[in-house]
């Protein structure tokens, strides 16, 4: 998987007061991601694009679109999400 196809795969974090909590409590962000990405495609992608490591991924459908919860190690959404601007 090259920068773009995982751009493509992720489209834009997923942000909400229940989110913020999910972060600090059990390291878990919110993205919403393409209808045709399996788990598996965006772990790849959370890989490619922020150089971090998801320990798990849950998708849901949405009127949003497909949201994915993704699981990070200890410490590391707090991480995530400060890098990309959204603490």
């Amino acid at each position: 998987m090259n920068a773009e196809e995982a751009r493509r795969i992720i489209i834009r974090p997923y942000i909400t007061e229940k989110i913020y909590t999910k972060m600090d409590k059990e390291d878990v962000l919110a993205f919403i991601v393409h209808d045709k990405a399996d788990k598996q495609r965006i772990k790849e992608a959370i890989k490619m694009l922020y150089n971090v490591d998801a320990v798990d991924v849950n998708t849901a459908r949405t009127i949003y679109g497909k949201k994915a919860y993704v699981k990070f190690k200890a410490g590391a959404a707090r991480d995530l999400a400060t890098k990309l601007g959204l603490v």
